[in-house]
C-alpha cells in the first residue's frame, strides 16, 4: 500500500506529465490535470488571470463581484434559487476565490452525479445572466462586511487590512479584495459586463480537473470552455510598494476592549526560488501559524499569557483565523514578511510591541542554531503532509505550481528542500530577506493618542501579571519594558475606525 508521501509525490509528478495531454481547443499549457483513479469525486479549479489589482480606479471591488456574478446568482438557464436547489440533492456547489493576482472558480461533486452537476458548473462560468437584483445582493453583502464585519466585529483582520494597504498604497494591492465603499457603491451591471468580457477569456485561463474524472469529461470540459471569447492575456505585473524609512505606524481608534497589533515589510522573495525553502523553516521556528511550539507563541502567550496566538508569515495567508493549513489559490508575486498579534490587553500593547520588535530583532541577529533548525525541519517534514490531504487541495496546489512557475510540484520540492537543507543555509536567508529597522505597524485600539505619546516619548512599559512569574522571566521583562522603539512624529498617524475603506 502506498504511503501518504508517496502518494503526494506521484501526484505531483503526474499533474507535471499530463500537462501535454489537455487538448487542442484550449492550448495545452493551460491545463493542469491531476487524475486520481480510486477517487470517487471529480474537483475542477478553473483559474483566470484576473484579480482584484485588475480593478479600475474607483471601481474597487470590480473582480470580486463579477466573480461572484459567476458563483452565487442566477445564470441564462435557471435562476440562483433554482441552481441552489439543484445542487442541494447532489451534496455539491461551487465558489469563487478571489485575491489580487488570481480568480479561481471551484467545485466538487462525486461522479455518480456528474451529469447532472456538469451543466450547472459550466454555465456559471458561460453563461451568466448579470441580473441586477443579483448584483444588488452581492453589493449588499459586500458593504455590509466592510462596513459592519471588518470594522467592528474582526479587529484582527482589521488590522491586516490596514497593514496591506498602507504597505501597498498606490498599487493594485492597496485596497482590500472586496473593495471600497464609495467604489462598491458605484459599480453598475454594465461594468461588471463589461470587465467579464475583458476578463473571462480564453487565453486568460488555466483549466484545472482533478479526481476520478474520464477522458469524454475531460474532452467535453475543453471544448465548453473553448467557446470562451479570444482575448488577450492578462499580463500581471508585480505591485511595487513604496520603500519604508524607519518604523511608520498606523493606529486605528476604535472603542476596542483589547489591541491587535499586525506588522511587517516587503519581501523579494516567492516560493519559485529554491531559498523560500529556507526562510519557510526559519519562519516556521519563529511563528509557524497555529503551532503552540513556535518561538512568538512561546514568548507572548504561553510564558506570559497575553493573548490568543503570535505568528508570523512569508506570504499572503487571508482570513487566518478560520485556517490551519495555508490556503490555496491566493497567489502572488509580491509577498510581505508580516508578524500577527492577535489582541493583546490594552494596557500591555506598548510592552508586547516592544516584545516583538525585540523577538523579531534577536531573531535576525542570532538565526537558529542547529538543535532548533533539527527540530523544525524534522516537525515541518511530518506537517506539510497536512497541506493538501484532498484531491481538491492537492489541484490547488497544483494550480499555484502553474502561477509561480515551478516545475514538477512546490509539496515535492518543500520535501527534497528539507532533506537538503543546512542550518546556514537558513540563517543565510534570514539575513538576506529579513530585516527590524524599517517597517509598517498596524495598531487597532482605543486612547490613541495615548499611544501615540507613548510611543513617540519612548516610555517604559512595565507589565503586572494576575499570577505568579519566574526571576527569569521578570528580568527578561525589565529588558523588554525599556526596549527602544525609535519613532519620529512624522511616521506616526492615527484614522477613525469610521473613516477606513472609503477611497
Amino acid at each position: 500500500m502506498k504511503t501518504k508521501l508517496t502518494l503526494l509525490l506521484s501526484w505531483g509528478i503526474m499533474a507535471s506529465i499530463l500537462l501535454s495531454n489537455c487538448g487542442s481547443k484550449i492550448d495545452a499549457s493551460r491545463c493542469v490535470l491531476l487524475p486520481v483513479a480510486d477517487d470517487p469525486t471529480v474537483s475542477y479549479r478553473i483559474y483566470f488571470k484576473v484579480g482584484s489589482q485588475d480593478d479600475p480606479a474607483g471601481k474597487e471591488g470590480l473582480a470580486f463581484l463579477t466573480a461572484h456574478m459567476l458563483s452565487e446568482a442566477a445564470t441564462q438557464s435557471n435562476s440562483y434559487e433554482e441552481i441552489i436547489a439543484k445542487l442541494f440533492p447532489l451534496a455539491a456547489s461551487y465558489d469563487a476565490t478571489v485575491s489580487a493576482e488570481m480568480t479561481v472558480i471551484s467545485g466538487r461533486v462525486h461522479r455518480d452525479n456528474l451529469p447532472a452537476y456538469y451543466p450547472l458548473f459550466t454555465e456559471a462560468i458561460l453563461k451568466p445572466a448579470f441580473q441586477e437584483d443579483d448584483l444588488n445582493r452581492l453589493k449588499s453583502n459586500v458593504l455590509n462586511y466592510l462596513e459592519n464585519v471588518l470594522k467592528y466585529a474582526n479587529d484582527e483582520e482589521l488590522g491586516k487590512a490596514v497593514l496591506y494597504n498602507e504597505i501597498f498604497a498606490g498599487t493594485g494591492y492597496g485596497h482590500p479584495t472586496e473593495g471600497l465603499i464609495n467604489s462598491i457603491n458605484s459599480i453598475t451591471i454594465n461594468d461588471v459586463k463589461d470587465f467579464y468580457q475583458k476578463m473571462y477569456n480564453r487565453n486568460n485561463v488555466i483549466i484545472g480537473v482533478g479526481g476520478g474524472y474520464d477522458n469524454e469529461t475531460l474532452t467535453k470540459l475543453q471544448k465548453d470552455l473553448a467557446q470562451l471569447p479570444r482575448g488577450a492575456e492578462n499580463i500581471a505585473t508585480r505591485a511595487i510598494p513604496y520603500d519604508i524609512q524607519g518604523l511608520k505606524v498606523t493606529i486605528v481608534e476604535k472603542d476596542a476592549n483589547a489591541t491587535a497589533i499586525s506588522l511587517g515589510f516587503p519581501i523579494n522573495i516567492t516560493r519559485e526560488n529554491p531559498e523560500w525553502y529556507a526562510l519557510a523553516v526559519a519562519n516556521s521556528w519563529f511563528g509557524e501559524h497555529r503551532n503552540s511550539s513556535s518561538h512568538l507563541y512561546q514568548v507572548i502567550r504561553e510564558t506570559r499569557g497575553l493573548n490568543y496566538g503570535d505568528y508570523s508569515y512569508i506570504e499572503h495567508f487571508p482570513n487566518s483565523g478560520y485556517y490551519q493549513f495555508p490556503p490555496v489559490n491566493v497567489a502572488r508575486h509580491q509577498q510581505i514578511f508580516e508578524i500577527w498579534i492577535r489582541p493583546v490587553p490594552n494596557e500591555t500593547r506598548h510592552f508586547v510591541l516592544r516584545a516583538t520588535m525585540r523577538e523579531l530583532h534577536n531573531f535576525i541577529e542570532n538565526g537558529l542554531t542547529p538543535e532548533q533548525f533539527n527540530l523544525t525541519r524534522n516537525f515541518l517534514r511530518k506537517y506539510i503532509l497536512h497541506y493538501a490531504p484532498t484531491t481538491t487541495m492537492r489541484l490547488g496546489y497544483a494550480i499555484d505550481d502553474k502561477f509561480y512557475g515551478i516545475k514538477g510540484s512546490h509539496l515535492e520540492n518543500f520535501r527534497i528542500a528539507l532533506d537538503n537543507l543546512t542550518v546556514n543555509d537558513v540563517n543565510s536567508a534570514i539575513r538576506k530577506y529579513l530585516q527590524y529597522d524599517n517597517l509598517q505597524i498596524a495598531i487597532v485600539t482605543n486612547e490613541a493618542e495615548k499611544l501615540r505619546e507613548d510611543l513617540l516619548a519612548n516610555t517604559p512599559s512595565p507589565i503586572k501579571y494576575i499570577t505568579p512569574k519566574t526571576e527569569e522571566v521578570l528580568k527578561e521583562d525589565l529588558e523588554i519594558a525599556n526596549y527602544p522603539l525609535a519613532i519620529r512624529p512624522e511616521n506616526i498617524k492615527i484614522v477613525n475606525v469610521r473613516d477606513l475603506f472609503y477611497e
